[in-house]
């Protein structure tokens, strides 16, 4: 089947790349081994790459970085950039559709980690806040609010700046989801 034109954005283009990602994803879940868990990593904008990198190099964990834009990684075979289309939420589908049990996503978006929770992954912000059934709902709930007041002009501004603690926080969150995935 050929593709259209790249970098063109049409509806049939659309519907054939979604066609071709649940198809990979299907084959994806069915060749895993599951005895190690994997990263995936909403990586636009994400500011703990490096971290990741680190954690799964000392772990031996495979990481996908999806994004739409390239990102110069590491030549590691464990590592794998994921090029999306330029739309919104392609990284989270592309990231839903491959995640399975036992995998670890690394993203600030609430409504992604609360796919990947319902597909039986962990899931974790950059400033190293865990995602869980218990409060995935509140988050989102929050989330929703907020941007209703934003909407409506009540408040303005946007997250806090990213600090050391942040990272910290985060590597300390990320090892111990490894460890805890990884005895699964």
């Amino acid at each position: 089947m050929l593709l259209p034109q790249e970098g063109a954005a049409s509806p049939r283009r659309n519907a054939v790349l979604g066609m071709l990602h649940r198809c990979a994803a299907v084959s994806h879940r069915s060749q895993r081994n599951r005895t190690v868990p994997e990263i995936y990593v909403d990586a636009d904008a994400c500011p703990v790459k490096d971290e990741v990198l680190r954690v799964a190099d000392r772990h031996g964990l495979s990481v996908h970085m999806v994004g739409n834009q390239w990102l110069r990684l590491a030549d590691d075979p464990a590592v794998h950039m994921v090029l999306v289309p330029a739309e919104p939420d392609a990284a989270d589908d592309w990231i839903a559709a491959h995640v399975a049990p036992g995998d670890i996503v690394v993203t600030a978006d609430i409504p992604l980690a609360a796919r990947c929770l319902a597909a039986g992954a962990a899931a974790i912000g950059p400033t190293g806040r865990p995602f869980t059934d218990d409060n995935i709902g509140m988050a989102l709930a929050v989330r929703d609010l907020t941007a209703e007041l934003r909407d409506a002009g009540t408040i303005g501004g946007g997250p806090a700046g990213f600090s050391a603690r942040d990272r910290s926080q985060f590597l300390q969150a990320l090892e111990a989801a490894v460890q805890r995935q990884s005895r699964r």
